[in-house]
């Protein structure tokens, strides 16, 4: 997946470099803000958890109502584990109270590949496309909990980007498709997905 990550990098900026240079409609800025994330499958608990973004974007205006988003986003997401977490590294102890509330945080590196399509006015856009992301770190507080994951996530972002004079303000949902658990992991809980709510602000130069 981290090799998928980076060859997708490699594409985006290539292709980013190619249309900017032909075209007058290049806009870049920064952008950061809040991450409301979860992780949904069994072990963790239900409900988002507040977490942060920052990184930067290229957005190209193809057409007067149409154009594209590319992003390089830093995010750091948290969630809680629940008693049954122990399921999955020790099924004799399936329900020790010990297993419940124990913070997970993962930090990932993402590419969101965005079309944006202008909702009446320039000023404001839907925003809708596919995310790359790449895990670059997990702090947990219980051993073995490095080998649970997958290196990568791929997701569907849907979202709305309203731009004022410099300042851009931004929401969008993320939801994951791919299952996140480590293929070390071979008991059977079900799916882990990543969700997320983003809520930023930035900076369009």
């Amino acid at each position: 997946m981290k090799k998928l990550f980076f060859a997708m990098a490699v594409l985006s900026v290539t292709a980013f470099s190619t249309v900017s240079a032909q075209s007058k409609f290049l806009r870049f800025g920064l952008k950061g803000g809040a991450n409301l994330g979860k992780l949904d499958g069994k072990g963790y608990k239900d409900g988002f958890n507040l977490g942060y973004h920052l990184g930067g974007f290229a957005q190209i205006n193809l057409t007067k109502g149409f154009g594209v988003q590319g992003e390089l986003i830093f995010s750091s997401t948290q969630t809680k584990t629940t008693s049954d977490f122990g399921q999955i590294y020790n099924p004799d102890n399936l329900n020790d109270p010990s297993n419940e509330n124990k913070k997970i945080t993962l930090n990932y590196l993402s590419i969101p590949l965005l079309a944006n399509f202008s909702l009446g006015t320039p000023r404001i856009k839907l925003q809708v496309g596919p995310q790359f992301s790449a895990l670059v770190s997990n702090r947990n507080v219980f051993k073995g909990a490095n080998d649970a994951f997958n290196g990568g996530d791929i997701s569907g972002v849907a979202g709305l980007w309203i731009q004022l004079p410099i300042v851009n303000i931004s929401a969008r949902y993320i939801v994951g498709f791919t299952d996140v658990r480590s293929v070390q992991d071979v008991s059977n809980t079900g799916n882990w997905k990543n969700q997320a709510i983003q809520l930023g602000v930035g900076v369009t130069l």
